[in-house]
C-alpha cells in the first residue's frame, strides 16, 4: 500500500483541473478483446492499460470491476493494472467496483483486500448489513467508500423504493450523512433514476455521487445533470463502460475508445454548462 493524496482531494482536482465528470469503467471481457490480444497471458491488463493511456486526460476516475478479473483467474492482472494507473497516471483515482458487504472480521479482510492488496483509492460497498459492515472501509480515512443507494437495474425498485412514504434508498442517503465522519463516504445512484437522483442530491448536499447507466443502459444525460449536479457544477462521476471499451474492435481499439470518451466528456461539459447557465444547479446542495 502506497501513501498518496486522499481520494476526495484527487477527485476534486480532476473535476477542476481536468474539467471532467467522466468515469470510465474497465470491464474486460475476453470474448470482446481485439484479435491481436487473443491468447496473450496478460490480455486483460494490456487491453485495459491501452484504454487507460488513451483516455486518462479525459476522465475523473477509472472504475475496474473486480468480477471481470476474478472470474478469469486474473486478479494478478487487476493488481498490475491498478499499480500501472498509479504509476503512469497518478492524477487519476481508481475506484474498485467490488460491491462488498459483510460484518466483523470478514469485512475487515475485504477492506484489506481492496485497499492493501489492490491499493484502490475507493470502493463500492453494499450497506444492507448496516453501519458495522462499513466501518472497516471508512477507517481508511484517505480512501473513498461508495454505498449502493439507488441502483440502475430495473428490478431494484421492489426493495429500494419501499416503503413509499420513506423509501430505503432515502434512508441510505440520510444514514450516509450521519456516518460520514471522515468525509470519505459517497453514494451510487443510477442514471436511469433521475427523479430519485434529485431527491438524493437534496438530502446529501455536496456528497459525490457515482452514476452508472449512461451509454449501454440508456440513462438520459441531460436528466442526470439537471438532477445531480452540485452547486459548483461538479459532484458526479458519470460512468460509462462498454460504449467506450468496445467502441472499436480491431487494432485501433484504443483510438476508438478515446474518440468515444472524448465525445461523451464533451457532451457532458456542453450539457452541464447549459444547465449552469439556466440556473438548474444553483439551488442544489446548500
Amino acid at each position: 500500500m502506497t501513501s498518496r493524496t486522499p481520494f476526495p482531494e484527487l477527485l476534486a482536482r480532476r473535476w477542476i483541473d481536468g474539467d471532467t465528470l467522466l468515469c470510465v469503467g474497465l470491464d474486460p471481457d475476453r470474448n470482446q478483446l481485439p484479435p491481436a490480444l487473443a491468447g496473450r497471458s496478460d490480455a486483460l491488463f494490456r487491453f485495459c492499460a491501452d484504454v487507460v493511456d488513451a483516455t486518462a486526460d479525459l476522465v475523473c476516475a477509472f472504475k475496474p470491476q473486480i468480477a471481470y478479473f476474478a472470474a478469469q483467474r486474473a486478479e494478478d492482472q487487476l493488481e498490475r493494472l491498478i499499480a500501472y494507473i498509479h504509476q503512469c497516471h497518478p492524477q487519476v483515482p481508481v475506484l474498485l467496483d467490488a460491491k462488498r458487504g459483510d460484518i466483523g472480521s470478514t469485512a475487515r479482510l475485504y477492506a484489506r483486500e481492496v485497499f492493501e492488496r489492490y491499493d484502490a483509492d475507493a470502493v463500492t460497498v453494499n450497506p444492507y448489513l448496516g453501519r458495522e459492515s462499513l466501518e472497516p472501509y471508512l477507517d481508511y480515512a484517505d480512501r473513498g467508500v461508495f454505498l449502493l443507494c439507488r441502483t440502475s437495474n430495473p428490478e431494484s425498485g421492489w426493495l429500494q423504493e419501499y416503503p413509499a412514504e420513506r423509501p430505503i434508498y432515502l434512508r441510505v442517503a440520510e444514514a450516509a450523512m450521519e456516518w460520514n465522519r471522515h468525509g470519505n463516504l459517497m453514494l451510487v445512484v443510477g442514471a436511469t433514476q433521475p427523479a430519485q437522483l434529485e431527491r438524493v442530491r437534496r438530502v446529501v448536499g455536496e456528497m459525490p455521487l457515482l452514476v452508472p447507466g449512461i451509454g449501454a443502459q440508456g440513462g438520459d444525460l441531460g436528466a442526470v445533470l439537471a438532477a445531480g449536479l452540485d452547486r459548483h457544477g461538479h459532484g458526479l462521476l458519470i460512468n460509462s463502460s462498454r460504449s467506450i471499451l468496445y467502441a472499436g474492435s480491431g487494432d485501433g481499439f484504443a483510438d476508438a475508445a478515446r474518440a468515444a470518451a472524448s465525445a461523451l466528456a464533451s457532451e457532458i461539459r456542453r450539457v452541464r454548462d447549459g444547465a449552469r447557465v439556466s440556473g438548474v444547479a444553483s439551488h442544489r446542495a446548500g
